[in-house]
This record gives C-alpha cells, structure tokens and sequence, in this order.
C-alpha cells in the first residue's frame, strides 16, 4: 500500500493540495510512520477558495503549514470513529468540529469519501478547505 502522498498524488484528483504539502515541506512528515488521518480537500475545494487564495498561500509558508497541518489529525481515525466524536485536535493545534448528524461534515466541509486507506493512516476526501480561526 502507498504512504498518504502518494495515495493522494495516485487518486489525481489532489494536485492542489500535493503542491501545498511540497511548498510548506511537509512531504516527509506526511511520508513518515504516522498514522496520520488527513481530511484531504480536493482540487474542487481549493478551486472555490476565493481568486488568488492558493497563490497567496504558496508565498506564505507558515501560513500555508497552519491551514495544512489544520486538516491533519494523529492517529488513523476511521469513519465509524470519527461519527462517535463532536470534535478532534489538529495537528496545528487547533479542534476541528465533528457533526455527524446527517452525513459527516468537519467544520464546514462534507466527507465526501471516507476511509481511504494508506499505509500510514487514513484520508477522508472532503469538499471545502478548512481554515483555522
């Protein structure tokens, strides 16, 4: 099985956020023994951030490494954990909010696709980028 990278380049449907995780350097973090559980935005979500956003971000690193490492839990959280939780800690520090009420939605954004496995923790695929307060 491939690393969450990798899983993420081979589904072709995160080139914007692969980009991202080169740019702030995250790529052997994200390589590493984890487990990790990321809520991946797809090119469409970072497609409805306003014009400019995705630029901007990519010449503001730390900025960009808090809204990534935002959209990153430890450990490997599967969906049938994740809908018992009202909340989880992101790696940036901050909590993410969890409703599980009517399908799963963290903070604002939709699961689209849950568990996708990876070899050092799981993705959820999610429709909008969460961005920390």
């Amino acid at each position: 099985m491939a690393d969450i990278v990798d899983t993420a380049v081979n589904a072709g449907s995160f080139s914007t956020l692969v980009a991202a995780v080169k740019a702030a350097g995250l790529v052997d973090t994200l390589k590493g023994t984890g487990p990790f559980t990321v809520f991946a935005p797809t090119d469409e979500a970072f497609a409805k951030l306003p014009k400019g956003t995705v630029d901007a971000l990519l010449q503001d690193i730390p900025k960009l490494k808090k809204i990534l490492t935002y959209h990153v839990v430890s450990g490997k959280v599967m969906a049938a954990d994740v809908v018992k939780l009202k909340s989880a800690k992101t790696v940036e520090g901050e909590d993410v909010k969890i409703d599980a009420s009517n399908g799963v939605k963290i903070n604002n954004a939709t699961v689209t696709t849950p568990d996708v496995a990876a070899d050092n923790g799981v993705i959820h695929i999610i429709d909008t980028v969460l961005i920390p307060a």
